[in-house]
């Protein structure tokens, strides 16, 4: 048994969230991702009142599709690392917010953006901040046990599953865990000396919470439709199987195109070939 949810950037943006929950069950998937992103209109999501809030709950309950994570790419603007102190306690604002916002809406699992800076140089400092502030985002979300998962990024900061192990240990929590991108582990993979990806994914035995999957090519990390690119699904997703995992989310983006629905439909129809049948 396994879910197998879907990224909320896959539909057009104009469409509400309870449209977004209709076209989750029309389509064939098991949940919604929520998306809170750098843009102003994704951060505002942060601020919904106690009555939206309830409101989304009752719309989940009515289309009988639940949101079980979120997305939070939105510290790539706002990173624990930044050099610049007011940076730096804005991203624990976005921390405190998404993880009450996530405790107010039934969501298990925040995944987090591996990055200590995105929009700046790293270097000692912003690792040594990254590490003070992911600290103390690990304490409010064991507050209100709320599981922070690490999503691999594309740049080497943590473009791996044995990187992100390295702050999950230095943590040593369990409401800090993996929650691995399939297309940037396999365009990490081909890096000079880097491991096997799926010698990688072993490495997060027992602590990998979730995965993308996500197509890519070397060197391209969005927008590559599933089955034109390098990724062995089949491979990836028994990968992740053998090792305990059982909540996937199928990444891919709504690039304006008029058929996306259909494109969403075949995207599950993709992906759950690869899995054993439910």
């Amino acid at each position: 048994m396994y879910e197998l949810g879907l990224y909320e950037k896959s539909m057009p943006n104009t469409l509400s969230i309870k449209e977004k929950l209709t076209i989750v069950k029309e389509t064939g998937f098991d949940f919604l991702e929520l998306s809170i992103d750098e843009s102003d209109e994704k951060q505002a999501r942060l601020d919904w009142t106690k009555e939206e809030r309830f409101q989304l709950v009752q719309d989940m309950y009515q289309v009988g599709v639940p949101i079980r994570s979120i997305c939070l790419s939105g510290h790539r603007k706002y990173p624990f690392g930044s050099h610049d102190e007011s940076i730096r306690q804005q991203s624990l604002v976005i921390m405190k917010k998404a993880i009450d916002l996530a405790d107010d809406l039934g969501v298990r699992i925040i995944q987090l953006a591996g990055y200590d800076v995105y929009y700046e140089e790293g270097d000692a400092d912003t690792l040594e901040w990254f590490i003070d502030n992911l600290r103390i985002a690990v304490d409010m979300a064991s507050q209100k046990g709320i599981i922070l998962g690490f999503e691999t990024m594309e740049t080497p900061f943590m473009n791996t599953v044995e990187k992100s192990m390295r702050f999950v240990e230095l943590m040593d929590s369990p409401y800090l865990q993996v929650y691995p991108d399939s297309g940037n582990l396999k365009n990490a993979s081909l890096e000079p000396g880097a491991k096997n990806v799926y010698e990688d994914i072993l490495i997060g035995k027992g602590h990998i919470v979730a995965a993308h999957l996500k197509e890519t090519i070397p060197g391209h990390y969005r927008e590559i439709p599933f089955g034109t690119g390098h990724i062995d699904f089949k491979k990836m997703i028994a990968s992740f199987l053998a090792i305990g995992v059982k909540r996937f989310t199928g990444e891919f983006w709504y690039v304006g195109q008029e058929d996306w629905k259909k494109d969403i439909i075949e995207a599950n129809q993709f992906l759950r070939s690869y899995f054993p049948n439910k």
